[in-house]
């Protein structure tokens, strides 16, 4: 039993570190704040390879010098931008991925992180922990994607964009990733545009492939998988929902980062891959995990985002095999894509 002078012995055992550690996370909102200021400002945009003086900066960004030199010595503590020794700024690493032009940009997922209905969704998640539900309709009076295209247009341009950039970066890595031994066609499914699907064909050139998602997300596809682009021969776009039927036949069916629906409904996806599927066939699940990563900041925060906004969630390893045993796969290796996906390899039993 705690004591009350255990708990002060306990209290005056703290390092310093461990104070100033939480001090510093329970001012997170404003590093997420400076870093959404800094893109829409568009501050990595206008600084270029030379160090620029804040006076610099602040006229091509239209601001105020003052407040700006307090943003930027924020986001220098981060190692987003640095200061010189002369009071200039320049790029870092970090800070070149809020350029909208570089090849990796985050600056899309920046802002989707930090929209303005994130400010006022955080604070209920200790309602959504003791309910296990969504606090969207409470907030907003309806579900979060009928909010998202209803009331927050450019919200959901962000959300787009965000959703596009990542799916971008991440195909590369997926078509390397990916096996074809043995592979004549691939299926995509929930794939959005379809920009691995895209990325492999390319990769393939004796590949044919399926995309199927929602109808509206079908008619966004990518412009090389509709008619008249140059892999259009090779593709099926198939409209549908993934959840209710998958009337696709292939050698390999992929499932990427879309099982983060309640229980049932993975396990109603996985299962309509199982009964359409040929003996045999192959199925790759790639998920961000919220164990045994090196991501595991960003995926546990996703994870806590997806209950807040539609009472999803991330999986671990242990709860994703479970499921996909349950659904009647035969899970073989799981592996690393990257820093934060994993693939789940599998096959529908013969």
């Amino acid at each position: 039993m705690t004591t009350p002078s255990s708990t002060a012995a306990s209290a005056s055992a703290l390092t310093p570190h461990a104070g100033m550690r939480l001090r510093e996370i329970v001012f997170g909102a404003a590093c997420a704040a400076a870093v959404r200021a800094a893109a829409r400002l568009r501050i990595a945009d206008v600084l270029g390879e030379a160090p620029a003086t804040v006076e610099e900066l602040a006229l091509d960004v239209n601001a105020e010098a003052k407040p700006l030199r307090r943003l930027l010595r924020a986001l220098s503590c981060y190692g987003l931008f640095a200061e010189t020794e002369d009071g200039r700024f320049t790029h870092t690493e970090m800070s070149r991925l809020l350029r909208e032009d570089s090849p990796d940009s985050l600056r899309y997922i920046s802002l989707w992180c930090t929209e303005p209905w994130t400010w006022q969704a955080w604070p209920l998640l200790d309602d959504a922990v003791r309910s296990g539900k969504d606090v969207f309709p409470e907030l907003y009076g309806k579900n979060f994607f009928d909010y998202l295209h209803d009331d927050a247009g450019d919200s959901a341009v962000v959300f787009d964009r965000a959703m596009s950039s990542s799916s971008r970066q991440s195909a590369e890595d997926l078509a390397a990733f990916v096996d074809l031994s043995g592979v004549a066609s691939v299926a995509d499914i929930g794939g959005g545009q379809g920009l691995a699907l895209a990325r492999l064909l390319e990769r393939n050139p004796e590949l044919t492939g399926t995309l199927l998602d929602l109808p509206n997300v079908i008619a966004g596809a990518d412009p090389r998988l509709r008619d008249g682009g140059p892999l259009a021969g090779r593709v099926r776009l198939v409209p549908g929902d993934c959840r209710e039927e998958i009337p696709v036949e292939a050698d390999l069916y992929i499932i990427k980062n879309i099982l983060e629906w309640d229980d049932a409904s993975t396990r109603a996806t996985l299962r309509n891959i199982v009964r359409t599927a040929r003996p045999g066939a192959r199925v790759l699940v790639v998920e961000n995990l919220v164990d045994d990563s090196p991501s595991m900041r960003f995926t546990t925060a996703m994870d806590l985002l997806l209950l807040l906004n539609v009472g999803g969630g991330k999986h671990s390893k242990a709860s994703m095999v479970l499921l996909m045993e349950e659904a009647g796969l035969a899970v073989g290796e799981i592996r690393p894509v990257n820093a934060y996906l994993h693939a789940f390899e599998a096959f529908v039993p013969v």
